[in-house]
């Protein structure tokens, strides 16, 4: 019996590595592994909706709906989860040859998402892990009934082979659904006046990968099941569209290239950036990389010098902006980050990060006079984006540092219930509660203390719940 445990063991490490999408993202991997990082940043996070929210609406599918999430990875992966979620792996930007190769994965997700493909894949797996059950008992009364060297083995044979075909069956059924995401991404693609040739381009690279061992693939390969008649298919579309060699929106081209220089910058070691991007490379993006590259090594004059070219030459452009106000602030020189983040919040008044950059810059200039104006920024942020814990902890210190204590207990409430820390939900919003007077804080209060009773908690928040109290101190 511990040989079939051991192979049931192995079918659920399989399933989970097949549709990783279905697996919560954890803070750390079991066994001690490097944790998963999730990256904000104001401007990727526009370039991909802006390439992102035509393909959804070209699809039918309400952008507002889909909530899209950068995972700091090397390897080229990007996969949709239940709930309409898109991970999108930094490897994806940093390793496409092109804005066209970045598309058309996005379209081939987006293919998923239309046709319901994440919803329908748990009953498709339920089914193999029953298969496979079945085929697991069946091979265990063989084991029990016979011989070390007969029943056991003719055991073995059986739970391997309903093993394998359950896991056909299920991978059929996954490349069954990559062609037709990929003949919903090309139809998506044409819609909206766009070559297919980055998807093409793409699975070139990843046939060439199907003869590698398969810890040697990228992880993309694993979980997007990849057939010569996916390949065909994209192949034999272009040979027919008219836009084949349609070229890409400028603006499209030229934020992707800033976009990966900026991930570049920011995630390799400097060295690395300065020999991808040397000083013979004067593109807007290799000196957007280098000035990076610079106040990552800690030179803040080198950098901000190195960004006011670039500043000259895009006045409009609120991410330059953004960075000259982060690497000042983030140098310990808050009174100087406050009028180039003034400037990139008047620019992108939508961004709910360039606004909590720019409350954090009044707040920490230390003057008592700006700290009305930090915590109207926290805010107009939330207002925006509503469910950012990290905002909603400085809302509250700056209410703290403006004597409002039961502001600031709210403000810290809303943060615990976002964390799951119910425990201190509940105290806070007591606290908050019971010191502000009539009117809507002191009903958001209310509402938070109820959110937070055990009794309105679903059983995994109460779970939850039990964790944390029990790290409280006695």
């Amino acid at each position: 019996m511990r040989k079939a445990w051991a192979l049931f063991s192995a079918l659920l490490v399989m399933l989970a590595s097949l549709v990783p999408s279905l697996a919560p993202i954890a803070a750390r991997a079991q066994g001690g592994a490097s944790a998963v990082v999730t990256i904000r940043d104001a401007e990727t996070e526009a370039f991909l909706r802006g390439i992102a929210h035509p393909l959804f609406r070209a699809a039918g599918v309400d952008p507002a709906l889909v909530r899209i999430t950068l995972v700091q990875a090397r390897p080229i992966n990007a996969f949709v989860t239940s709930g309409n979620r898109m991970f999108i792996n930094t490897g994806l930007i940093q390793q496409s040859g092109s804005v066209a190769e970045l598309a058309g994965v996005l379209a081939h997700e987006t293919g998923h998402i239309a046709g319901g493909h994440v919803a329908r894949l748990p009953e498709e797996m339920r089914n193999a892990f029953i298969r496979s059950i079945a085929g697991m008992l069946l091979g265990g009364a063989a084991a029990v009934g016979g011989g070390r060297n007969v029943g056991g083995n003719a055991g073995a044979a059986i739970m391997l082979g309903s093993q394998t075909m359950a896991m056909g069956e299920l991978y059929a059924f996954t490349r069954a659904q990559e062609q037709a995401a990929d003949q919903a991404g090309v139809a998506y693609l044409d819609r909206l006046g766009w070559s297919s040739q980055g998807l093409a381009t793409l699975l070139g690279r990843l046939r060439e990968q199907e003869m590698l061992a398969v810890g040697r693939q990228d992880p993309y390969f694993r979980t997007h099941p990849l057939s010569r008649d996916r390949l065909e298919f994209v192949t034999e579309h272009l040979a027919r569209s008219r836009l084949a060699e349609a070229p890409w929106p400028a603006a499209l081209e030229g934020g992707y290239r800033l976009v990966r220089a900026k991930l570049d910058g920011f995630i390799d070691p400097p060295m690395t950036t300065w020999k991808r991007y040397p000083e013979s490379d004067s593109s807007p993006a290799a000196r957007y990389a280098r000035a990076i590259a610079q106040y990552r090594s800690g030179r803040t004059d080198q950098a901000v010098a190195l960004l006011a070219p670039l500043l000259a030459e895009q006045p409009g452009n609120p991410w330059l902006r953004e960075l000259q106000g982060q690497i000042l602030f983030e140098a310990g020189r808050p009174r100087e980050a406050v009028a180039p983040l003034r400037e990139a919040a008047r620019l992108a008044p939508s961004e709910a990060l360039i606004r909590t950059a720019l409350g954090r810059a009044l707040m920490e200039t230390g003057e008592p006079a700006l700290l009305r104006a930090a915590a109207g920024e926290f805010e107009a942020s939330l207002r925006i984006e509503r469910d950012n814990g990290f905002t909603w902890r400085q809302l509250g210190i700056v209410h703290g540092r403006l004597g409002q204590g039961p502001q600031a207990d709210l403000a810290l409430a809303e943060e615990a219930m976002l964390e799951g820390d119910f425990p201190k939900a509940r105290r806070l919003a007591r606290q908050a509660e019971e010191a502000l007077p009539p009117g809507p804080l002191k009903l958001r209060a209310q509402d938070l203390r109820e959110a937070a009773r055990r009794d309105n908690l679903t059983k995994e928040q109460r779970e939850q719940d039990d964790a944390m109290r029990r790290r409280q101190p006695r």
